[in-house]
């Protein structure tokens, strides 16, 4: 039987929001890519949350935006409300998050990808792997179509064996009541990939117009928007918001929660997979916090051109008559119309220890990974993982060196650190405090950190990489004059003072000094500091942020240096660790399983202890003396 047969330089696999960057990175570098999706329709979809960013998640889309990526700019074409959180915290907390209206976004981004040079899309499902002498050679559809390539990126997301879960009912479809994927995990696994169940939820959604709002507190957006994209002009994004609503949860809610959990999936036992500890279901809130009277439940609009509402932070997989039981016991949803139940959905994943740190398989050469089919929740990890698994997908394929991130790069480096090097039994989702370099991995300097990088890579601009250039040049000038800038007790000055309830001067000081005043910054000083230049809003941010938290950033910055030496120290790939004396046999068990590439690496290994790490040293040593 004659089958097609098509030649490409790299192939991915599914068009969430892991395989969309994915493939627009190896586009724009060059290589024909074709990008693979069990519907069209489905591109980029939303299937969950109607929104993009949150606290540390809007650092990953800042990252991704500076290395080139997408997902920043769409989200800034299509967002209906946008807020900056943890304002009343530090800057290394602050996090943009914008409700999204779905529909225009997954469209917004099939448009990209439609009119992207090298860049085909191909609906279809992807059945096999195709392997020789361990590298990649292509892939086979279910129809028997061959796809030849040199590299390949599998961004599956929750499509793998999909089933759908509320109450007895199980629903073999991928989210949204989409085609499931049910074919490539047998060949995965014939290749000697490991898998592993994962399961996610999502709650119902209402039609709006069943809504009583007058029960609820109107959350409104930011009064001015910061765009998530540094290439955005912030003017195009001051519109007019949508609101978002905020109600609670109570005792009747959980008291019907607790009646009915026999009849949860969750713990009937009819669901296998492991779910996400940080985005519970609302059974598990009502089981895990038996103290708490009442929950958070936002009501968000799904877009501006459908009635639908989603129920923030009530997801489900209860059976369909207590959901509507529940609901409907949530002030202002007593007589909500439900549009789509909630539903947990099951999915096969990988474990992601079998993945490099530039997120290729250690077995297979040329195969690469990213998204929720490494074992990581939400849109911003996905799409975070897609850029780097498709960027180093090209960097292979024209025979360059791979784009490494470490843990004081970006939020990027420790999300993909944290999947390759730690045991995770659960899905992971990314939070501000596992980053230990925080203060220095803002969302506001991303571009900073990692616009260089992105240029390397060719993914940046000769234009954009200039006007990087001219930011930083435009800092470093401006830090110099304000720490230098002296202004005395003039009227003018201590009457600024006084208004501002800050401590008037006895003597001359400068303008540097008054921003380190905790009540006083540097935007607040123009009226005082008559030789300022005239700088963008961004440039102004980042001269009053390393003013003011100079000491903390420095001993930050001293801290990275020792991190920077053990990450440096590599372990040669031919080490054999059952020849280390002294190492314990947990140790030489993990370290034999993980392979990491650095002392650094192997020190975050769980089950290698400091101890283990001082003997690994001493070898290392004694080996190179040889």
């Amino acid at each position: 039987m004659n089958t097609l047969e098509e030649y490409t330089d790299v192939v991915v696999v599914g068009a969430g929001h892991a395989g969309c960057e994915a493939a627009l990175a190896c586009a724009r570098l060059g290589l024909s890519t074709t990008i693979f999706t069990v519907s069209v329709d489905s591109i980029a979809l939303m299937p969950c949350n109607p929104n993009i960013g949150g606290s540390s998640k809007g650092h990953l889309v800042r990252e991704i935006d500076a290395l080139g990526g997408e997902m920043g700019k769409n989200i800034d074409k299509t967002f209906i409300q946008s807020k900056m959180l943890n304002k009343s915290k530090g800057p290394a907390v602050h996090s943009l998050r914008a409700q999204a209206d779905k529909a225009e976004y997954s469209r917004s981004m099939r448009k990209v990808l439609e009119n992207t040079d090298n860049l085909s899309i191909v609906q279809a499902e992807v059945a096999e792997i195709l392997t020789e002498d361990g590298k990649i050679t292509g892939v086979k559809t279910f129809s028997g179509a061959t796809y030849h390539c040199k590299a390949c990126v599998l961004c599956t997301g929750t499509y793998l064996r999909a089933r759908c879960i509320y109450g007895d009912i199980s629903n073999y479809t991928g989210p949204n009541g989409l085609q499931a994927a049910n074919h490539l995990t047998d060949s995965l696994k014939a290749h000697g990939i490991e898998m592993q169940r994962f399961k996610t939820g999502t709650p119902a959604r209402v039609d709006r117009r069943s809504i009583d709002f007058s029960k609820m507190q109107e959350q409104f957006g930011d009064e001015r928007v910061v765009p998530f994209s540094f290439t955005t002009d912030p003017e195009s994004v001051q519109i007019d918001q949508a609101s978002c609503w905020l109600t609670y949860t109570n005792e009747e809610t959980h008291e019907i929660i607790r009646k009915n959990l026999d009849r949860s999936p969750l713990y009937s036992g009819m669901i296998e997979g492991t779910g996400p500890r940080y985005c519970p279901s609302i059974e598990d809130k009502v089981v895990k916090f038996a103290d708490k009277n009442r929950h958070q439940v936002f009501l968000e609009p799904e877009g501006l051109h459908t009635n639908e509402m989603y129920i923030g932070g009530m997801s489900s997989s209860l059976p369909e008559d207590v959901q509507h039981e529940m609901y409907h016991t949530v002030a202002g949803l007593e007589h909500a119309k439900i549009v789509r139940n909630a539903y947990a959905i099951e999915y096969d994943c990988i474990n992601p220890r079998q993945l490099d740190a530039s997120l290729e398989f250690k077995n297979i050469r040329g195969l690469f990974s990213g998204g929720q089919f490494n074992g990581s929740s939400g849109y911003e990890e996905a799409a975070a993982q897609g850029l780097i698994a498709g960027i180093n997908a090209a960097m292979q394929v024209k025979g360059k060196e791979p784009l490494i991130l470490d843990r004081s790069e970006a939020y990027i480096g420790v999300l993909i650190d944290d999947l390759v090097t730690k045991e995770n039994r659960e899905p992971y989702r990314m939070m501000t405090s596992r980053a230990e370099y925080r203060l220095l991995l803002r969302q506001d300097n991303a571009d900073l950190r990692l616009t260089e990088k992105g240029y390397q890579v060719g993914l940046i601009s000769e234009e954009r990489y200039q006007d990087l250039k001219t930011k930083e040049r435009q800092i470093a000038e401006e830090i110099e004059r304000v720490d230098h800038e002296n202004i005395g007790g003039t009227e003018v000055v201590q009457k600024f003072l006084e208004a501002h309830e800050s401590t008037l001067l006895k003597s001359g000081t400068t303008i540097g000094e008054l921003v380190r005043r905790p009540e006083l910054d540097y935007e607040m000083l123009a009226e005082i500091d008559k030789n300022r230049p005239q700088y963008s809003a961004g440039v102004c941010e980042q001269v009053n942020i390393n003013i003011k938290y100079q000491g903390y950033i420095r001993r930050q910055m001293k801290q990275v240096e020792q991190f920077k030496k053990m990450e440096n120290k590599r372990i040669p790939k031919d080490i054999n660790y059952d020849e280390v004396g002294s190492l314990r046999i947990e140790a030489v068990q993990k370290l034999k399983k993980f392979q990491p590439l650095s002392i650094g690496q192997a020190s975050r290994i769980s089950g290698v202890s400091p101890a283990d790490i001082s003997v690994l040293l001493v070898y290392l040593e004694s080996r190179d003396r040889k």
